[in-house]
């Protein structure tokens, strides 16, 4: 089984954070999206990964620290690591084919800026099947419409009126993603657009017509991490669900200086907490300080310094000074506050 993972926009909607980061790589509870994104599906799937296959944008902003991490982490899956790159960000159809030599046999297509929770098999008798989330506002989201026998026929785009339910999340498994490939490839060579870009949609609809099989795999949990709402707060269910599957992570030892954890927090053990009550649902990445301060519900990168602060629902950057008295704040890296 291999896993395809499109990572090369930017993420507008995270900045600051993406302006020295890219989002795959912004850290939930301590471990960077992509890598929870990427472990959970292998977790969920029966058959060993043999590939994982990352499709980065300009290497001046996915360099080679990102390809370290990235090489690093299909390794601990004792996969292979195939790293494309997509020259110009022309869609998400685009963006699989810059990974062409890598799409034949089964795979998983997965976006990295989503987390999930999910427990099931996949159907043996479909061709594709298309991850999705039940949603209380179908109207907002694309959508999947079934028939009677509970296949997915169609595609479509924030219905005007109900389809169904059943929202598309961002991660697909093909029987045989060589399918898709010719079918991209077909969209490509016919300048196939839609919104202005290449759509994997469209892929997708030419194998339905071509009589291909799609089923649903619907997830417990579906996780954005679009903006810093989203974000921080996605940091606080993963925190809850590592503390439910009684995870190693929870338990991490700082130096605490008159300082009181509530838990759960995942904090990285170098990280100096004096004078503080810290928690519930904060993360803490390495080297950072904590000084005179009451911080919940947050998420913290690392290398910082944070003083005299009151936070709740903040996210802060890697290598900030921050030393006032804010609240809901988001501060990108190598901002300093005093």
């Amino acid at each position: 089984m291999k896993i395809i993972v499109p990572m090369a926009g930017r993420g507008s909607r995270l900045r600051p954070h993406t302006l020295t980061v890219p989002k795959p790589l912004i850290p939930i509870a301590n471990k960077p999206i992509v890598h929870r994104l990427v472990t959970d599906i292998a977790r969920i799937l029966e058959e060993p990964v043999t590939e994982v296959a990352f499709i980065l944008g300009d290497p001046a902003f996915f360099g080679d620290d990102v390809v370290s991490s990235l090489e690093e982490l299909a390794q601990s899956l004792d996969a292979k690591a195939s790293i494309y790159r997509q020259g110009e960000p022309l869609g998400t159809g685009h963006a699989i084919m810059s990974a062409a030599d890598s799409l034949s046999g089964p795979a998983v297509v997965a976006y990295a800026d989503t987390l999930i929770r999910a427990d099931f098999k996949l159907d043996p008798t479909a061709d594709a099947v298309i991850w999705t989330k039940q949603v209380d506002q179908p109207e907002a989201y694309g959508v999947v419409k079934l028939n009677e026998n509970q296949d997915i026929v169609e595609l479509v785009e924030k219905p005007e009126t109900f389809v169904s339910d059943q929202a598309v999340i961002g991660i697909y498994y093909f029987k045989e993603v060589g399918d898709l490939k010719k079918e991209l490839q077909f969209v490509l060579e016919n300048n196939i657009i839609n919104g202005g870009e290449y759509q994997i949609n469209d892929g997708i609809k030419r194998m339905m017509q071509n009589g291909k099989v799609f089923k649903t795999g619907t997830v417990d949990e579906w996780m954005d991490c679009g903006n810093k709402v989203v974000t921080v707060e996605t940091n606080t269910r993963i925190i809850e669900f590592m503390k439910k599957d009684g995870s190693d992570e929870i338990n991490t030892n700082p130096t605490l200086e008159n300082a009181k954890i509530i838990e759960p927090c995942v904090i990285d053990s170098s990280v100096v907490i004096k004078n503080s009550t810290v928690g519930p649902h904060v993360s803490i990445g390495a080297g950072t300080v904590i000084e005179n301060s009451t911080i919940k519900n947050s998420l913290i990168q690392t290398n910082s310094v944070i003083k005299n602060a009151t936070l709740d629902e903040a996210m802060i950057g890697n290598h900030v000074k921050y030393d006032a008295n804010y609240k809901k704040v988001s501060i990108g890296d190598y901002t300093v506050m005093e």
